[in-house]
């Protein structure tokens, strides 16, 4: 049944191949790298993710735009008007006013379109933890579900994702107000890597700190073991911001220990890595219940 379009923002990293073999369509997010303005419209290549991260390392100031409603309106309305209904993937709602504006756009267009929905689904969520969910969407719509069961299978499921990560340097989170400026400065110091994660409202918070990033790593792999369910799910994303080195060190371990696991790698989309700075590696998987 594909009488609906799945989509999510650009704020969200998925393999390419599948975003590209399942037509997933993606809602562009603005950013800047310095004083140049750029959109992006998911799946960057490689050498564009790796020309931002060597930007920010050089001092280039990095910033996101919102999203507003009526940008979403006219994204949306390019859907229905083919006849089709819209499932849509947003970026947390403690992170952003993304999916606030996603519903205020579908409720606007609700009465113009009466034969089809928008259905907004607060992921909880960012980067790799969009993936998985619009993975899961994919999956339930190629076995026949329809827009609305599926819906509610995926958001059955928000719950269970666990985002755990760390960062170099958390004054870049500090500048986008995600976390406050002493948490920044202490974390700055000597060598500290902070480990944060997404909690179940969806805000940033910090949960550890170890010196250096092989130990941080390590820390990422003890949340993997904590929290992996085969039966919930084998796919897991690791996410890395130009750390490549460190991402498949991690990818090695897991799949060394677990070797049912999928795991998927992608470099962090510009739109979350404006706010977390270069080197910063994470783990996503859904959690037992």
């Amino acid at each position: 049944m594909k009488d609906y379009v799945i989509c999510m923002d650009a704020s969200g990293d998925i393999l390419r191949e599948i975003a590209k073999e399942n037509d997933i369509a993606f809602v562009p997010m603005e950013y800047s790298l310095g004083e140049e303005m750029r959109t992006s419209r998911g799946c960057e290549d490689e050498g564009i993710l790796k020309k931002f991260y060597d930007g920010q390392r050089s001092g280039d100031l990095t910033r996101t735009s919102q999203i507003s409603p009526f940008m979403y309106e006219e994204f949306f309305r390019d859907i229905l008007k083919q006849g089709k209904s819209v499932l849509y993937f947003c970026l947390s709602s403690g992170l952003s006013a993304t999916f606030e504006c996603s519903m205020l756009a579908a409720e606007n267009l609700r009465e113009e379109y009466p034969d089809q929905e928008i259905l907004p689904v607060d992921s909880l969520a960012a980067t790799g933890g969009i993936g998985i969910l619009v993975e899961k969407a994919v999956d339930n719509r190629k076995n026949g579900m329809g827009i609305r069961e599926n819906y509610e299978a995926v958001q059955a499921l928000v719950p269970r994702l666990r985002h755990y990560f760390m960062v170099q340097d958390l004054m870049y989170l500090k500048r986008g107000g995600r976390v406050s400026a002493a948490t920044a400065i202490v974390g700055s110091a000597l060598n500290i890597k902070p480990l944060l994660k997404i909690d179940e409202n969806g805000k940033l918070v910090t949960i550890d700190k170890k010196r250096g990033n092989k130990a941080a790593m390590t820390a990422l792999f003890q949340y993997f073991k904590e929290n992996y369910d085969s039966e919930t799910g084998k796919t897991i994303y690791i996410c890395d911001a130009d750390t490549p080195e460190l991402a498949e060190e991690l990818a090695e371990k897991v799949k060394t220990d677990t070797p049912d696991v999928t795991v998927r790698r992608t470099m962090l989309s510009p739109i979350i890595g404006a706010h977390t700075g270069p080197g910063m590696l994470s783990m996503i998987l859904l959690a037992k219940g």
